[in-house]
């Protein structure tokens, strides 16, 4: 595993009438957006990921509220705090995640380097576990 999760500093434009962030391909993304997805309307105390993906790499972004993104590489366990819209988290193939902790409102914005593919997932951890063991 080359790669490691870590925050993206995205442009912010500061006005009097509202901010302004965004975010290119090529420029602050490390990879082809394929997809976009985002989810809202967490009940409290629930929790989404729970798991990693062979060749799929993603930007999550908090665009409104806040929620913690717990990473894994192996054993090492990492976790991030987003509540800022101009940071994105790149989570590289390959690196187990969960997110839990949704505030009221949350709103998580995950941009993608494939299209949907059910069999790019391994959905359960002591898999990833195993899978990571051998790479």
């Amino acid at each position: 595993m080359k790669d490691h999760p870590r925050i993206i500093d995205l442009p912010i434009f500061k006005d009097s009438r509202g901010n302004l962030t965004f975010i290119e391909e090529g420029q602050h993304l490390p990879f082809l957006l394929k997809r976009a997805y985002w989810i809202y309307d967490v009940p409290g105390g629930e929790a989404r990921g729970g798991h990693a993906f062979f060749e799929n790499e993603e930007v999550i972004i908090a665009l409104s509220g806040s929620f913690d993104v717990i990473t894994y590489q192996g054993n090492e366990k990492k976790i991030f705090s987003l509540n800022r819209s101009y940071y994105g988290l790149y989570v590289p193939k390959g690196t187990w995640r969960e997110m839990n902790n949704f505030s009221t409102n949350a709103l998580a914005f995950i941009l993608a380097s494939s299209p949907y593919n059910p069999q790019d997932y391994i959905r359960e951890f002591k898999d990833y576990l195993n899978y990571f063991s051998h790479e």
